[in-house]
């Protein structure tokens, strides 16, 4: 789906624009000149591009990219007038390098990657991503996608599920849980987010429950993960992505826990090693107290940011 926007103004008190994470950062350091070009590789309902569509200017464009067809709607109508054009993107951010050459773009100014989950999914039970809501087993970003939690959670194998939970949720806990797992949906197919839930709680010592985390997190981020491929996404994108950037141009990456984080660290220095990147600052930037406490989601956000030699 690719769709230029008219100019009606570019309302930055919509209410349906959540407040995006490390937003000041982002403005400071994402430098975009009048009239050029940003691809936001995750646009959410557009918060980061709105606020970067100021530097852009009326003359700018934004090429944004999200897996979810609702979040796009509730976009289109937030970037409504923020920049000439504005096209939006229905697909995967990995596919960054084919939608430019469709696009007949060769070279852009700004890319930024958002790495966390919107509000607007976590808090849609039907999505099933979050720990706090009942719903469905589902975890696609994509919801055209073929493969939901409920179809890994049921189908595969003890060894295969201690995989997944080691490698993609850093899970002490990994073969406990994955073993309850198989045993409990021998009795009947595990459907739910609150099922899932119970199941990890089931097997964790007392001590373990208390931590400052719900104790299922890293389960279901590593559900959510496995189903939407993103490890491999993102390192697809950081690689084809530094190719799409002008000299100079920057490209942004906020995540938001350390697998991503590490493999978002160890790329951006692989390729300042390489001479085709500066590291605009060595350690990721974290939020400051006062978004903190106004957005406690954005706490565990790390922002890196590299300019192209």
């Amino acid at each position: 789906m690719t769709l230029a926007l008219e100019q009606t103004g570019c309302d930055m008190g919509s209410k349906d624009l959540h407040v995006p994470v490390m937003y000041a950062e982002v403005e400071q350091y994402l430098v975009l000149p009048v009239g050029g070009c940003l691809v936001d590789c995750t646009l959410g309902m557009g918060g980061h591009s709105q606020l970067l569509a100021k530097q852009l200017g009326k003359t700018g464009r934004i090429i944004g990219f999200d897996n979810d067809a609702e979040a796009l709607k509730i976009a289109e109508q937030n970037l409504s007038g923020c920049v000439e054009r504005c096209d939006l993107i229905h697909d995967n951010f990995r596919n960054i390098e084919k939608v430019l050459n469709n696009l007949g773009v060769k070279q852009v100014d700004g890319i930024l990657v958002d790495l966390g989950i919107s509000s607007f999914q976590l808090d849609d039970p039907q999505r099933g991503f979050s720990l706090k809501t009942d719903g469905p087993l589902d975890m696609r970003m994509n919801q055209e996608g073929p493969l939901s939690a409920y179809d890994l959670v049921n189908s595969l194998t003890e060894k295969e599920i201690v995989k997944i939970l080691r490698e993609y949720g850093e899970e002490r806990f990994a073969g406990r849980i994955a073993r309850r797992i198989v045993d409990r949906r021998e009795e009947s197919p595990i459907e739910t987010t609150k099922e899932l839930r119970k199941i990890v709680l089931s097997v964790l010592p007392s001590g373990y429950r208390r931590q400052k985390i719900h104790p299922a997190t890293r389960t279901f981020q590593a559900f959510r993960i496995a189903v939407n491929r993103e490890l491999d996404a993102l390192e697809v994108v950081l690689t084809k992505g530094i190719d799409c950037l002008k000299p100079g141009g920057r490209m942004g990456v906020i995540a938001f826990h350390s697998l991503e984080d590490r493999i978002v660290k160890h790329k951006f220095r692989a390729l300042a090693k390489e001479k085709k990147v500066e590291l605009v600052f060595k350690k990721p930037l974290r939020p400051e107290e006062d978004e903190i406490r106004e957005n406690p989601r954005a706490r565990s956000a790390r922002f890196r940011v590299v300019e192209k030699i």
